[in-house]
């Protein structure tokens, strides 16, 4: 048992860490955060997120991905969910004016937008079903709990580190146009996303 666990813990880290650090929609909005908002509320989205995808990945794994091959309405709805809420959050980045201070109208996104856009992420469905169908079994259900308590130090480091490297950013950033342009290049970016989604 111990043999078999060594052998799957690091092909488990290492897949949790490329399937999370990777650049995605959370991934952009963590960067955002990082520089617009104080780091502690970049970390409140990053919590939120790292929460909303264990639970996703969870859910998954005890059948849920099954389901939406059943009710393809469902899989339908969650496409277009995901799609409508990427161009609003690109939207979003759109209207801010390249300031480095907060504006009034438009707060930091919060634990639950976090965890909202991870059920709503294509990303992480695709994530979730390709780590769970290649190391594990419904044998050994045991290995669905030890993916999931990989995945939640990592998944939580490696969104933070995009929030970081976003405050990192705004240390530097010292012209509205810099971070005006920043900004526009996360709203495509996340348009992108959307317009992926809808293609496909």
């Amino acid at each position: 048992m111990s043999v078999l666990l060594a052998s799957t813990t690091l092909p488990m880290a290492a897949f949790a860490l490329a399937a999370s650090i990777s650049p995605g929609p959370v991934n952009i909005v963590c960067l955002s955060s990082g520089t617009h908002y104080p780091i502690a509320k970049g970390l409140v989205f990053v919590t939120g997120a790292t929460l909303g995808f264990l639970a996703l990945f969870l859910a998954i794994g005890a059948g849920l991905y099954s389901l939406l091959s059943v009710v393809p309405l469902l899989e339908t709805f969650l496409r277009w969910a995901g799609i409508l809420f990427l161009l609003y959050l690109s939207y979003q980045l759109l209207q801010h004016d390249g300031r480095l201070q907060e504006r009034a109208g438009i707060k930091a996104p919060g634990f639950m937008t976090g965890a909202m856009m991870q059920w709503l992420n294509p990303k992480a469905w695709l994530a979730s079903a390709a780590g769970i169908g290649a190391y594990t079994t419904a044998n050994d259900p045991y290995l669905l709990w030890l993916f999931a308590g990989l995945y939640l130090p990592i998944c939580w480091l490696s969104l933070a580190s995009w929030v970081y490297a976003g405050a990192f950013l705004k240390r530097y950033v010292h012209r509205p146009i810099i971070l005006l342009t920043i900004n526009r290049v996360l709203a495509i970016c996340l348009a992108a996303s959307a317009i992926v989604l809808l293609v496909e």
